[in-house]
């Protein structure tokens, strides 16, 4: 099932790429990871949880400079317009629906539905984890092209990694390919949110389109191995930055998109936040 599912998407998109069969599965051997998850005693710990471990990772290189670029961005965190359908927290595979949001919805018209993170950064200040604002700084002085029209919001507590590879990945690559973005900011919010976006962004480099995914547990995302990650150590819940602190906010971004075009291959970087955001504690200049 999933072969066609990859060959579906492929077709549609247009993509026409000799690529082995191994780097383009979203999840590798996905038959004995649903098996061991049919196993797991679902709890909120993610004790002895079965994540995702490939080996192998899709690659698309960057094709068009940042200040060229229609950058998509796409958030785990959970958020839904106010007066929509939220998604379900409590159903035990997870809830594999996303939202398109347009990106004129400000922060007081969005609600959150998330799970295995804390929501008060986000709520206190959404750009701790959907940086829409220092985004749309970045567009007004051309460090990006612009920011794509409409942004992506999905509840990434999804421990069926199965539903993620063959529902919902392929359904967000093929809308995003529809906006003709040329690259994509995923930002997760919780530990298993880095499994669940990382196979998004596998998705998404199989139909041609560069990602890098932030990163606060690089042990997830090493499992999981989306094909670009800038990491540090911060925090569930504000992966983007601390609320109400756009110096700090701007930091993670600004290196993290930069990387978009300068990865000539797979891997992993870390963020120089840390050291820097500590000596401004220490000085006062939060």
């Amino acid at each position: 099932m999933l072969n066609s599912i990859r060959e579906n998407i492929e077709r549609r998109l247009g993509i026409v790429r000799d690529v082995p069969v191994a780097d383009k599965a979203l999840v590798e051997n996905i038959v004995t990871v649903a098996g061991r998850y049919k196993n797991w005693r679902a709890n909120e710990t993610l004790a002895n949880y079965p994540f995702v471990e490939n080996k192998n990772v899709p690659f698309t290189a960057m094709r068009r400079a940042l200040p060229m670029l229609n950058l998509a961005l796409i958030s785990s965190a959970g958020a839904y317009i106010d007066g929509t359908e939220a998604f379900d927290t409590t159903a035990r595979d997870g809830d594999a629906t996303f939202r398109e949001i347009p990106i004129e919805v400000e922060a007081e018209d969005l609600l959150y539905a998330g799970r295995g993170y804390d929501m008060t950064a986000v709520q206190a200040d959404r750009n701790a984890q959907i940086p829409v604002d220092r985004l749309f700084e970045y567009q007004e002085n051309a460090v990006i092209g612009r920011l794509n029209n409409v942004w992506w919001s999905l509840n990434g507590w999804i421990p069926n990694a199965s539903i993620v590879a063959e529902e919902l990945a392929p359904k967000i690559a093929e809308r995003v390919a529809r906006y003709e973005v040329q690259a994509a900011l995923l930002i997760p919010a919780s530990r298993l949110c880095h499994q669940t976006l990382g196979i998004v962004a596998r998705a998404l480099e199989l139909a041609n389109v560069p990602t890098m995914m932030l990163s606060v547990d690089r042990a997830a995302t090493d499992l999981v191995r989306p094909p670009r990650t800038a990491y540090y150590a911060g925090e569930f819940g504000s992966v983007a930055g601390k609320p109400n602190w756009k110096e700090y906010q701007l930091r993670v971004l600004d290196e993290s998109l930069r990387w978009i075009e300068t990865f000539d291959q797979p891997g992993a970087k870390r963020l120089g936040v840390k050291l820097e955001t500590a000596v401004e504690q220490e000085r006062g200049e939060q």
